[in-house]
């Protein structure tokens, strides 16, 4: 047994002492899972705050009560391997508030697309404005220019998490003051570049066409997985994605799996199998319970081929248990 007991976890102990003494068995069982999907929703006032604050009008997703704001660097010029690649194939930050189960706050994850040299002045404006840094980690290789992605959390009413974000990148490219207003070239959408009905037969999903690439976003709905007395959801960052640019006989993939710790070697094992590259393991989120591993990969080939690949790694998932038990191989 490990005698190492963390802070958190003889707080939590003493609390449901505490509990225990008031409530019976089955009481305290219910006490402490929470509900599955009954995160009470935004109100319209709050999300008129959040995008008044935001500068910028959001999506709510109303059956995970999650508000997000999409922040994409159209400012960049990408290429993955001398290839240009579109900012949706996996250069679009995002910021999404939603409440903690009780009701009584709200909170913030973000995942920001920084330059290298705009890593630590973000981490700057973010601890002035009172959020916290969760992950700073690659998410590619062989782009260009260089990105670093950087996750924010915080806690606070759903309009001064907005404000506290909209503060924090107001003097970065990210705010979208400081975007172009531009639209996107004309071209061939993701319907066009790809077999759709192929790839989603594959996946056993449906994706999104955005502009000329295709994605897919699985969530875990297999877990109920918390942080900061809010539920994580594929709206807030919990969910496994794969990206397609290019065309069907030529593509890109990029994408990423949210894992539970003993699901990690099997993922990277059927990735590795099928021939797309690792390029990144790490968290997103701090005091995740059960914590959460997220991997990023990439491939090229035939679109058809690189889903098998995406597909291998989801039938990884749910199959290794929520705990590591060497003594069970």
């Amino acid at each position: 047994m490990n005698n190492n007991i963390n802070r958190r976890q003889a707080l939590r102990a003493t609390a449901l002492i505490g509990t225990a003494a008031v409530l019976g068995a089955s009481e305290l069982q219910a006490a402490q899972t929470p509900v599955k999907g009954k995160t009470p929703p935004l109100s319209a006032a709050e999300i008129t705050a959040i995008e008044a604050a935001m500068g910028k009008k959001g999506t709510y997703k109303v059956d995970e009560a999650t508000h997000t704001t999409p922040l994409p660097r159209n400012d960049l010029k990408m290429t993955v391997k001398g290839d240009a690649v579109p900012i949706p194939f996996g250069f679009g930050g995002w910021a999404s508030i939603k409440k903690t189960v009780d009701g009584k706050t709200a909170m913030l994850m973000s995942d920001t697309v920084l330059l290298q040299e705009e890593v630590n002045p973000m981490i700057s404006a973010a601890h002035a404005n009172g959020l916290e840094i969760s992950a700073i980690h690659n998410h590619f290789f062989y782009e260009d220019p260089r990105i670093f992605y950087m996750h924010l959390h915080g806690m606070g009413s759903p309009a001064e998490l907005a404000k506290k974000f909209a503060a924090t990148i107001r003097q970065s490219k990210l705010s979208p003051a400081n975007q172009s207003s531009q639209t996107a070239a004309s071209g061939p959408t993701g319907k066009e570049n790809f077999d759709i009905p192929a790839l989603d037969a594959i996946v056993k999903h449906s994706g999104t066409v955005n502009g000329p690439t295709y994605k897919y976003t699985v969530g875990r709905d297999d877990l109920t997985i918390m942080a900061m007395g809010a539920e994580m959801t594929a709206a807030i960052g919990l969910n496994s994605w794969a990206s397609f640019a290019g065309t069907k006989d030529k593509a890109h993939i990029a994408g990423d799996i949210a894992m539970l710790q003993p699901e990690v070697n099997a993922v990277i094992k059927a990735l590795r199998q099928n021939n797309l590259e690792v390029v990144a393991l790490h968290n997103h989120m701090l005091g995740d319970d059960p914590h959460m591993i997220f991997l990023h990969y990439y491939g090229q080939g035939p679109a058809t081929t690189l889903a098998q690949g995406f597909r291998a790694a989801l039938n990884e998932l749910g199959k290794h248990g929520k705990t590591m038990d060497h003594t069970k191989h």
